[in-house]
């Protein structure tokens, strides 16, 4: 009996020894990220684009030279560049009212999806949400506290939690996440870029 105790107790000291296994979280599927940016539109259109070598050199100067945010401590070899992109487009009253943008980017434990929605008309956040992450202890980014700082954000706000060479802070990062908060900042940027240096000059040039 005493003999099946300990081996017990040392089987429970190995489980508290070994790493915890990350694993993927799916939040929100595509169709219901689509809903949520897009709950009041007459109907979503899918438009694909490949990006010109002269727009990705466009994009990553806006960025800080890459279309991947490699910070270290996130698993930035699990994301590669992406320069083909699907813009979702909302359209109410026979108008291009939203675009939105599925991106995923490295936070810690691996690779973070987004769904962006930028307005139309102004060219700032008009919604946002984590669609999937890899996880060990939670999903603190995809809290809607966290991620409401980003509304109404545009290409000229810093959108930043490191407040670094000069850049003031505008967003607060959730304590303990601050890579993956780090990397939604980074997401919301790229899609920004993505919507003025391709989305809106390919609409100027279909007038």
């Amino acid at each position: 009996m005493k003999k099946a105790s300990m081996l017990i107790v040392t089987a429970a000291v190995f489980a508290l020894l070994l790493p915890v296994k990350s694993h993927a979280v799916v939040l929100l599927t595509k169709e219901q990220a689509l809903k949520e940016m897009f709950p009041d539109v007459d109907k979503v259109i899918t438009e694909n684009h490949v990006m010109t070598s002269t727009e990705i050199a466009s994009i990553k100067q806006r960025l800080g030279g890459s279309l991947v945010h490699y910070q270290e401590g996130s698993k930035s070899e699990a994301v590669m560049e992406v320069t083909s992109y699907d813009f979702y487009i909302g359209v109410k009253n026979n108008q291009k009212v939203r675009m939105a943008i599925i991106e995923e980017q490295p936070g810690k434990w691996g690779p973070v999806t987004f769904i962006i929605a930028i307005d139309i008309t102004t060219g700032k956040v008009n919604n946002l949400a984590v669609m999937s992450y890899v996880e060990k202890r939670g999903r603190p980014i995809a809290r809607r506290n966290f991620l409401e700082q980003f509304v109404n954000k545009g290409s000229s706000d810093p959108i930043s939690v490191r407040g670094e060479g000069g850049v003031p802070r505008d967003i607060r990062a959730i304590s303990g996440a601050t890579i993956s908060s780090d990397c939604t900042c980074f997401s919301v940027k790229k899609v920004l870029a993505l919507y003025g240096e391709v989305f809106m000059k390919s609409m100027i040039a279909k007038l």
